[in-house]
């Protein structure tokens, strides 16, 4: 993953947990990096290795540090650093999510190395929709989960997320009901 995400990641540790807890999960974790250049790519196990020291430093599961992370790259890094990005998505959630299999095309613009999922829309109704969710990379089912809460917030809207299918039950990929 790009720099950007493991300085995304301790901008969330330090913002609601303080320096020193970023502090202690950079030292306990073993990762031996100063600094995060955001246009680098890192080895994937570094951020991975990040949540998981968070997780045991917060007393809380992996799943729910990648959930917080993906709310806090909506609400906080994605804004910043792709403002006008995210208001090209659209005026309103439904709108955004069902531009959000292109979203990841302008991305690669910006970092050529990466490795996006691939999003795909389905079951569109007035108040809900089907989100798929493939990826190469296994876990993050979590930080995408963390992301649409993001979005709802964003965009000021109550949802309610369901998991319809999971990867880890022997399918192809994931499917997120969202309503709203």
């Amino acid at each position: 993953m790009y720099g950007l995400v493991n300085k995304s990641i301790e901008e969330l540790v330090t913002q609601q947990f303080g320096e020193q807890k970023w502090e202690d999960i950079k030292l306990r974790s073993g990762v031996d990096v100063d600094f995060f250049l955001s246009n680098e790519p890192y080895d994937d196990a570094i951020t991975f290795k990040l949540a998981q020291t968070a997780a045991e430093e917060l007393q809380v599961s992996v799943e729910d540090v990648l959930t917080l992370f993906g709310e806090f790259w909506v609400l906080d890094t994605a804004k910043k650093k792709y403002g006008d990005l995210m208001a090209a998505g659209g005026n309103n959630l439904k709108d955004f999510l069902i531009h959000l299999p292109n979203f990841h095309d302008r991305i690669i613009l910006l970092f050529p190395k990466v490795t996006p999922p691939e999003f795909s829309v389905s079951h569109v109704t007035e108040n809900s929709l089907h989100l798929h969710y493939k990826s190469k990379r296994e876990g993050l089912q979590a930080f995408v989960l963390g992301l649409l809460q993001g979005l709802g917030k964003m965009y000021a809207v109550a949802i309610t997320i369901d998991i319809l299918q999971k990867k880890a039950d022997g399918h192809t990929h994931e499917i997120f009901k969202i309503s709203w």
